[in-house]
């Protein structure tokens, strides 16, 4: 296996061969059958064992994180299972949960399959609300010591920061898009502080549905690699779609699961927007940092055209008016 430094090149030096034999290493009787899953940030594959089961293999990407972190993720993740919330947790083997092969720290799963959730479905957002809010319950009861929290700073300010100065803006926009980055950066933070104090707390953090599976109405939950602090409202928000009049029912569906189990902040509501613009920003910023890796030149074509940065500042825009408007209504109790 080749040593690579650079983390956007890392996963050039990671072969089938390679995997296959990281995984024999560690026990698993591997069958041939091998499939790459969607990941970019990290690489995860779907691996035959035996004669007819599969694991899952994610290999972290090097260099972003450390180790403290990701077994402190995969902790959090034992601590959900532990209350029989329906996670799919690391695999231990032989009391091990984080191993390593070469430059890469990898993770095995069980292997589960499903579909995504239907955010027109208000049984279903009812559900994934009380899932949420079990997931708060164990999350209130200790804090990170190794992963970040999500703050205007980190998704915000940098990441307009490392736009500007990396050279992806087009000459003609770097000032349109420095100021509406500004203007959100402001909107964002009139959003905090229009909330008010409120608690944050252990997140699952990346909450969307594309992270939770469904398979014959039975739930669960993968991927808490982008486990963080902050505040409760961030693991409902990415199942709220379409305009304001869709996504207030969707939203009294999920707190209304939510709260059969744990207080919702009302407060958190003036944050909604503002974190789906810090996302927005933090995601262009991303897409940007990993531009060398060639699995995103190859799965993002689009991303560093004038069309796309057309559309990114019209986006922010779009953000910093909403950031302006009332939060959504919830008819809580």
């Amino acid at each position: 296996m080749i040593e690579v430094d650079d983390s956007t090149l890392a996963f050039t030096a990671l072969q089938p061969d390679d995997i296959l034999e990281t995984l024999e290493q560690l026990g698993f009787e591997c069958n041939g059958r091998f499939l790459a899953l969607n990941s970019y940030e990290n690489r995860v594959y779907k691996i035959g064992v035996a004669d007819n089961d599969n694991v899952v293999v994610k290999f972290y990407r090097p260099g972003r994180w450390s180790d403290d972190a990701i077994l402190e993720e995969h902790a959090f993740a034992m601590e959900l299972v532990q209350q029989e919330i329906p996670l799919v947790p690391p695999l231990e083997i032989k009391n091990e949960t984080l191993f390593h092969s070469g430059p890469f720290r990898l993770a095995v799963y069980d292997c589960r399959g499903g579909r995504a959730p239907e955010l027109d479905d208000y049984d279903q957002l009812q559900q994934l609300g009380r899932l949420v809010a079990r997931i708060h319950l164990v999350g209130q009861t200790a804090d990170f010591e190794y992963r970040p929290q999500i703050d205007v700073e980190s998704y915000g300010i940098n990441s307009r920061d490392y736009l500007l100065d990396a050279g992806f803006i087009p000459d003609e926009m770097w000032d349109a898009y420095e100021s509406i980055a500004d203007l959100v950066i402001d909107g964002v933070q009139h959003c905090v502080d229009r909330s008010g104090a409120f608690n944050e707390l252990r997140l699952h953090a990346d909450f969307h549905p594309g992270n939770v599976l469904v398979a014959a109405e039975h739930f669960h939950i993968v991927d808490l690699d982008d486990a963080r602090t902050g505040p409760a409202v961030q693991d409902l928000w990415m199942f709220l779609s379409g305009h304001r009049d869709e996504q207030t029912p969707q939203l009294n569906a999920l707190l209304k699961g939510y709260e059969e189990f744990r207080k919702f902040d009302a407060r958190e509501l003036h944050l909604i927007e503002a974190l789906r613009s810090l996302r927005i920003m933090h995601y262009a910023a991303w897409l940007a940092r990993r531009w060398e890796d060639p699995a995103f030149k190859q799965a993002f074509p689009w991303f560093n055209t004038r069309r796309y940065w057309d559309e990114h500042v019209l986006t922010l825009r779009e953000q910093a008016a909403l950031m302006q408007e009332p939060p959504l209504e919830w008819r809580g109790d």
